[in-house]
């Protein structure tokens, strides 16, 4: 014991931050469920019990709208089971008001939501972890002035200690702050339809930036299926002259969580709410709705309680809600009755967008042959238990379970009613409650089942259709409660969640909840787009596989929205992303391997087939040489000779996220028609261990780390661009590496690509430091070091030079590394595959070190002149400014 809390306390760093920042020091520790002090000062000894043992600690004077680096040291027992484990322990958030009530944000950016904490960070195992103090950056909400920090146990096995935990305030926030929705004005205004005689709970919180017990108040409109409006008085509501039926919302403390039940009067077919602040006020506070609404139906028909126990199968499940309702035996059969063709499937279309057509499924003999998650082909058997899982791949499994196969499957000849068989099969297998795999319910497996589900009872009159529709009505509860629950609002998981509810909605018409799921599916849609694609085309994806994903999503939701709201905000807002886009490709027609890239797609037919046929994407992209302010957070140029052949220059400083890549500053690099940098590759299919947290990993990428510090959440900003004697210079200021370090990158790149330098800067004033930088090459490419500062690559005759750069410090070596995997936390050396393995790459290291602050890097040229240029222009007066600034 004692010598897990020695190793702890030797893992914390000085306790003083960089330029001049005073740390926040906690309050004293509360302690539960078996946690306690350790043998020291500043020591904290958690026990391995799941979520219950825990230690809380209160930082206060936090200052609102800054970046922050919570840092302690940890030390695990040396027997720990879960030492290769990414959420070994938990670190739960809760972000305080000045008068100490609790908030409860939808966003947190550098964290994630989560059920147990209102925001989390996960914390690995020993085994991924190395010698420096661990660190989690977060922005501090505007509305927040304190935090309490639960560090927690969750797969832990052994105790571990947690040593001289402090927050270091970082540097003030440049990008755009989370929006807020400010109750002043017109308020928010929200519509759902109800079924009948069913109430809607809806639960949110109302802040204040001062305490009052009238901040604001909600007035309610219950209409009935003409639209008319129905007179109040309503249930849980006061009428007030000239508002109508209105509920008062108190923000006595500052913040407060609410529940409105609505109940609605007979007759009612949809509520109006409309959230704004009392106009007779004196002095109105400001007010605002924290985070989104939650909304759910009333406990009777919430899908646990409906199933109880039992384990129902789709139409039992169908006769149990129909007995809740009051309704007579035989009602569902006419719920479920639906005359002519079925809504077109949003997934499908996204999907087929995505890869072109969909060739998952074939009939060979007798036999259904799968083709799933970039796996080999695999045979269906005649009787599937649904637990098969023949290449030990999670990804696999998500793709079988989600039954997407069933559509192509279905459209072969006479494959649809074997369609419909084995989707009779899968729901007789899969009671709700007891599933044959536990990932059928995950959410990339739910949604697309729902999809596929609606488009099976479409056509046909065999029995197994009423089945189906049974089935495709309990996964509407299902998805409407993930969806209400806004936990994957700011998600691509939450947008196909909300999707599979609106086709569900559609190709169930006279299911009594089929409106209510449509509006809730409406709204879930509005919210997520604004989250990850709003109005001023900053996307919240960092990946540009990713971005083009959503916007798949997008065209496909608008088109089967056509003008009904948010169809068409939603089709504005991809139709101006899309040239952004356009202009990543490179002449090869792939986009920059940044964050999560799945191998095998073919990225300019992507692009094309999201755009209109008379749109000419190769001359959009050639005369968009930067990418559009759409695609925020790139940039990338490009150069075709016929003497050189073609160039590529691509940069990501877009936010990092907790859970994503830590890739900002990354950059690739192609020239004589030859990919030379590259990247780790994407983390897709890679779905467990130490090599997807390489992957995920800082090491995975091409960035420079100070002493050896894993970068944190954070952010980029491009701070100058100047025009050179044939080149171009960018600057970059980032917080990725938390508050102890100021941090600067710098790129000059040549017009003809024929060569390039990266320089760094990294400052923390009176102390000595160094930074190491790495550049990742394709796996064929040959590397050979020349001396301590010159290291040659080679690749089918052509040749590469990487020469390191002193400005500021002393040069430190450099070294490459192939397939290095004796420590876990370290691996280096390492692609994706794209078929959920790693495969073996070069890897150049250089390094630099110095005291107060270390500048330098490496000048990358295909020739000889190329690199004299370089070095004559890193000698230029204009470029020393940037490097100093």
């Amino acid at each position: 014991m004692d010598q897990i809390d020695e190793r702890a306390g030797a893992a914390v760093s000085d306790v003083d931050g960089a330029e001049g920042a005073a740390p926040l020091l906690p309050a004293p520790a509360r302690y539960a469920g078996g946690a306690g002090p350790g043998r020291g000062e500043g020591l904290h000894r958690i026990t391995p019990n799941n979520r219950f043992s825990r230690v809380g600690l209160r930082f206060s004077d936090l200052p609102s709208g800054r970046w922050a680096c919570l840092e302690f040291g940890l030390a695990f027992d040396e027997d720990e089971e879960a030492a290769l484990a990414v959420d070994a322990a938990a670190a739960g958030f809760e972000f305080l008001t000045a008068d100490g009530s609790s908030l409860d944000l939808d966003h947190v950016p550098g964290l994630a939501r989560s059920l147990l904490d209102p925001q989390v960070a996960w914390i690995p195992g020993p085994a991924l972890l190395g010698p420096a103090p661990f660190r989690i950056a977060f922005r501090v909400p505007d509305q927040a002035r304190a935090v309490v920090v639960t560090l927690r146990s969750w797969r832990n096995s052994h105790d571990f200690t947690v040593a001289d935990p402090v927050l270091r305030p970082g540097s003030a926030d440049t990008g755009p702050a989370p929006r807020r929705r400010l109750l002043g004005g017109e308020g928010v205004r929200l519509g759902f339809a109800l079924a009948e005689e069913t109430a809607l709970v809806l639960r949110g919180q109302i802040y204040a930036a001062r305490a009052d017990e009238h901040a604001a108040r909600v007035r309610l409109v219950y209409r009935d299926r003409a639209g008319g409006e129905i007179a109040p008085p309503y249930a849980n509501a006061v009428s007030v002259p000239g508002l109508g039926a209105v509920i008062n919302l108190s923000a006595q403390p500052q913040a407060r969580r609410f529940t409105l039940i609505l109940r609605p009067p007979p007759g009612a077919a949809a509520v109006e709410l409309h959230f704004g602040v009392w106009e007779d006020a004196e002095d109105p506070p400001e007010a605002e709705l924290i985070g989104l609404l939650e909304l759910a139906l009333e406990d009777d028909f919430r899908l646990e309680s409906l199933c109880e126990d039992e384990l129902l199968d789709a139409p039992a499940f169908l006769a149990r809600l129909a007995d809740r309702m009051g309704l007579p035996e035989g009602t569902p059969a006419a719920w479920l009755a639906r005359p002519g063709a079925g809504p077109p499937p949003i997934l499908a279309r996204a999907r087929a967008l995505r890869a072109g057509p969909d060739r998952s499924a074939r009939i060979e003999g007798d036999s259904v042959v799968l083709s799933l998650a970039g796996l080999p082909d695999w045979a269906l058997p005649e009787a599937p238990d649904w637990r098969e899982d023949p290449f030990r791949s999670v990804a696999w499994r998500l793709a079988y379970q989600s039954l997407a196969w069933l559509q192509p499957l279905a459209a072969l000849p006479g494959g649809a009613v074997r369609a419909r068989s084995i989707a009779v099969a899968w729901s007789r297998a899969n009671p709700w409650g007891r599933p044959a795999d536990g990932l059928s319910l995950h959410p990339a497996s739910l949604a697309p089942r729902g999809d596929v589900l609606a488009s099976l009872i479409a056509e046909g009159d065999e029995p197994a259709q009423a089945e189906i529709a049974a089935e495709a009505a309990r996964h509407g509860f299902a998805l409407a409660e993930i969806v209400g629950q806004n936990a994957l609002a700011r998600a691509l998981h939450g947008l196909q969640t909300a999707a599979a509810l609106l086709v569900l909605a559609r190709a169930l018409p006279g299911f009594p909840f089929a409106g209510h799921w449509d509006t809730l599916a409406r709204d879930g849609l509005a919210h997520g787009f604004d989250a990850l694609l709003p109005e001023d085309g900053a996307f919240a994806e960092p990946s540009p596989v990713r971005r083009l994903d959503l916007l798949s999503h997008g065209l496909a939701i608008a088109a089967a929205l056509d003008e009904s709201e948010p169809g068409p905000t939603i089709r504005r807002r991809v139709e101006a992303a899309l040239p952004g886009l356009a202009g990543l490709l490179d002449p090869g027609g792939r986009f920059p391997p940044f964050g999560d890239a799945p191998a095998g797609l073919d990225h300019a037919g992507w692009i094309a087939r999201l755009s209109s046929p008379d749109r000419d994407l190769v001359a959009e992209r050639d005369t968009t040489p930067r990418p559009e302010a759409r695609t925020a957070g790139m940039f990338a140029l490009r150069h075709d000779a016929m003497e050189r052949g073609w160039g590529h220059f691509a940069l990501t400083y877009a936010a990092q996220s907790p859970h994503g890549h830590r890739d900002c500053t990354s950059f690739t690099f192609a020239t004589g028609s030859r990919r030379w940098i590259a990247e780790g590759g994407g983390a897709e299919g890679v779905e467990v261990g130490p090599p997807r947290h390489h992957l995920l990993s800082a090491r995975a990428h091409n960035v420079a780390l100070p002493d050896g510090c894993e970068t944190v959440a954070g952010s980029g900003m491009l701070t100058a661009q100047v025009r050179l004697d044939g080149a171009e210079a960018m600057r970059l200021a980032t917080t990725v590496h938390g508050p102890d370090y100021a941090h600067a990158r710098l790129f000059v790149v040549l017009d003809d690509l024929s060569g390039l330098a990266v320089i760094d800067r990294f400052a923390r004033p009176g102390r000595a430091l160094s930074f190491e930088g790495r550049l990742h090459l394709l796996p064929d490419t040959l590397v050979a070091l020349a001396s301590p500062r010159r290291a040659l690559a080679q690749q089918d005759g052509r040749r590469l030079d990487v020469f390191a750069v002193p400005l500021k410090g002393q040069p430190a070596g450099m070294e490459a590394t192939i397939g290095r995997n004796d420590r876990p936390h370290a691996m280096q050396g390492f692609c994706a595959t794209g078929a959920g393995g790693l495969r073996p790459a070069p890897v150049l290291r250089y390094a630099f070190s110095g005291r107060d602050s270390v500048c330098g890097g490496v000048v990358v040229a295909a020739d000889t002149a190329a690199e004299q240029r370089l070095l004559r222009l890193l000698a230029d007066d204009a470029v020393r400014r940037l490097t100093e600034a």
